[in-house]
């Protein structure tokens, strides 16, 4: 489904976040799924799971603007019924997550979250995530997973940087070695994200206040945790570097676990790298396979994202640290 809105003069206020309620909220699934993943029929999630899901409790959150019809003489009442029938909201994206189990405790797993691709500059990608951590906080729930592909560095600045999302999890081929989406050619490796929603972490990044720090940064005598932290990936020799001509280029690993930190960095945009040299993108693949496999065993998880390192933007970085999540986000 190809949106005809006119989306050069939309805001904010021009979208509403709310509850997917009915059949047809949920009919309108499918062909945002098709439209930023590229999916097949059989992988896109059936209307009557969608259904079920919902009735039994689940949690579907998405953006609908109202579809602006373009102007016309409305001649008889044929004609107005279907005009009032084209000024029906339209979902451009969404957020949909189940009840899971984890850590001995009732979680959230998020399984989609997806914005058209004309409306990512309204920042609804993080007001559906702040939607969804409402909800699941109103019904007691205190912890949301999910998954994402650690190449995606867009991804993993939303995750990290913007929502506090902390990482001891990798999944090698989660759903397998591909699928039918045009953005799962690469295998289907993810970071297996935990998102503590309570914890003064994620309140710090949802509000947009430094990590620890004051509502306000400029002037206050408390430099932002985060900053400090991500100063360091400077300092860092990566167990994963970005070399000059673009590859991958693996350190030590014995002497790169003997620190209390580390670093793996990405391509900035992996899906130009796929796009021009695939045999390259799968080196990225294994690469950073085995580095966040080895780093995580020994007994590190990842804590940030940076995607400027050495003081330019381009390649980004993961900030890797020795203990646990426990530890960086208290209960």
């Amino acid at each position: 489904m190809t949106s005809k809105v006119s989306t050069h003069q939309l805001n904010i206020r021009d979208v509403a976040i709310r509850d997917l309620k009915t059949i047809d909220d949920l009919s309108q699934l499918k062909a945002v799924e098709k439209e930023v993943w590229g999916m097949a029929d059989e992988d896109t999630l059936p209307l009557t799971l969608a259904i079920a899901l919902k009735t039994a409790g689940n949690i579907f959150v998405g953006a609908f603007v109202k579809h602006e019809p373009e102007p016309r003489t409305i001649k008889d009442k044929h004609d107005r019924k279907e005009h009032e029938r084209k000024e029906k909201e339209r979902l451009v994206g969404f957020a949909f997550g189940f009840l899971a189990r984890e850590h001995g405790q009732i979680t959230i797993h998020s399984h989609m979250l997806a914005v058209l691709a004309p409306y990512r500059h309204l920042d609804l990608g993080s007001r559906l995530k702040q939607a969804q951590r409402e909800r699941a906080l109103a019904i007691g729930i205190r912890e949301m997973t999910w998954t994402f592909d650690p190449l995606q560095s867009r991804n993993a600045h939303f995750n990290f940087a913007k929502l506090g999302v902390v990482s001891d999890t990798y999944k090698v081929d989660f759903y397998g070695p591909e699928t039918s989406s045009i953005l799962h050619r690469n295998g289907t490796d993810r970071l297996w994200v935990r998102w503590i929603l309570n914890s003064r972490r994620v309140r710090d990044r949802v509000s947009g206040r430094p990590a620890g720090g004051s509502p306000n940064p400029y002037g206050s005598p408390n430099k932002d945790p985060r900053v400090e932290t991500l100063d360091a990936l400077k300092l860092l020799a990566p167990l994963v570097r970005f070399d000059p001509s673009g590859k991958p280029s693996r350190a030590n690993l014995a002497e790169a676990l003997t620190r209390q930190r580390l670093s793996i960095e990405i391509p900035g945009d992996i899906l130009e790298v796929e796009h021009t040299d695939m045999a390259l993108a799968r080196e990225w693949r294994e690469a950073t396979r085995w580095a966040f496999r080895e780093a995580l065993k020994a007994g590190f998880f990842v804590a940030e994202f940076s995607r400027s390192i050495r003081g330019q933007q381009g390649p980004g970085a993961y900030l890797l640290q020795r203990g646990t999540v426990a530890e960086l986000v208290p209960d």
